[in-house]
């Protein structure tokens, strides 16, 4: 199966569940990536995030069904996830402008959202520089964080001020492994706990065999083959290479991501430039 084939297979299980609660692992499930990945590439290629996606073809049904049947606000905002009904009418109008009540009346302009349908096509306007490694199995330590998905690119770079801002990084770097496969400062992006759809754990680390001090968490990695992407620019580069992964890379390439968190690998500033990891494997046809 395709790309496109097990993104489409995602927005399938997402709309026959728009009256239930959605499993984000289900729907990365079946886009055979992890719930992390699936997000930020739901985002990059849908141009809205997975959460607003939802929000919006569920209260388009809403509307369809105000239009078109008696059912009461009360049991709407019920089928339609919302605690009380006066939150779904906040929800409803400020994606129709205009009250369920009032959207019964003939005349009245409301929105619809259609489900969406991924295609692709390749441009090709700009070359994506990018390597293969393989690495033996390592580990991490540092800190970590809870991040919620849709504001990512606006927390961690608080979270990195903050760690210059406490000395984190000397503290890190007194812990590194000397044999490390992965220079410079580290930001893991991983899954969330169980059932947390909202959110990811953002740990600023680095490559250390160490027991975390206090404060800190390790994670280990198991061998794998790792796409490695350049940016430049700064964290202004790392958004930009995420970006280009998913809408460019991603589709066109012969990988699959593999379960794994990403890693975004900041470099001392000599260099000049950063680098994005993603374990990848194989692509199943």
């Amino acid at each position: 199966m395709d790309w496109v084939a097990r993104m489409n297979r995602a927005i399938r299980y997402i709309e026959e569940h728009l009256t239930e609660t959605i499993d984000y692992a289900e729907a990365a499930k079946a886009a055979c990536c992890s719930v992390c990945h699936f997000r930020r590439l739901f985002s990059f290629i849908a141009g809205v995030s997975l959460s607003e996606y939802i929000r919006r073809r569920r209260l388009t049904l809403a509307a369809f069904e105000l239009q078109n049947g008696r059912t009461k606000v009360v049991d709407l905002a019920l089928k339609y996830g919302y605690d009380s009904p006066e939150a779904f009418t906040r929800a409803f109008q400020q994606l129709h402008g205009t009250t369920p009540t009032a959207a019964r009346s003939a005349g009245i302009k409301l929105k619809a959202y259609p489900p969406l349908s991924f295609q692709f096509s390749v441009k090709g306007a700009e070359e994506v520089n990018y390597r293969i490694e393989e690495k033996r199995g390592f580990s991490i330590v540092g800190v970590q964080e809870r991040v919620d998905t849709d504001q990512a690119f606006h927390i961690v770079p608080g979270l990195w001020a903050e760690a210059a801002r406490e000395g984190l990084f000397e503290r890190l770097w007194q812990i590194r492994a000397d044999d490390r496969q992965l220079e410079g400062i580290l930001g893991v992006c991983a899954d969330g706990e169980h059932g947390k759809n909202e959110e990811f754990r953002y740990i600023l680390s680095i490559e250390s065999d160490e027991e975390p001090p206090a404060g800190m968490v390790k994670r280990d990695f198991p061998a794998a083959a790792w796409a490695v992407f350049e940016a430049y620019g700064g964290p202004e580069g790392i958004a930009e290479i995420w970006r280009r992964l998913y809408t460019e890379w991603l589709p066109a390439s012969a990988y699959d991501l593999a379960y794994l968190p990403a890693i975004e690998c900041y470099l001392p500033p000599e260099e000049n430039r950063n680098e994005l990891w993603v374990a990848v494997v194989p692509r199943c046809e």
